[in-house]
């Protein structure tokens, strides 16, 4: 089973990354943040993510699990 996780970034993402970010959900925010949202389903998973925001130079800003009751 795959945890959720939030991963949020300094700079605006647009939706249309979804696919090579293993299809989470990319929401731009107001502040000028891009929070990516989902299923992850491994640690080595999550690594890879991780691994494409430094090489797209996205600065981030939070890294977090989430309950799956919690929306994303």
């Amino acid at each position: 089973m795959a945890d959720i996780y939030q991963i949020r970034v300094q700079g605006h993402l647009d939706p249309n990354w979804a696919d090579w970010f293993d299809g989470l959900t990319i929401t731009p925010e107001a502040d000028g943040a891009t929070l990516l949202a989902g299923p992850v389903i491994d640690q080595s998973a999550l690594h890879g993510l991780l691994k494409k925001i430094r090489d797209l130079g996205l600065p981030l800003l939070l890294v977090q699990r989430v309950e799956e009751q919690e929306t994303y």
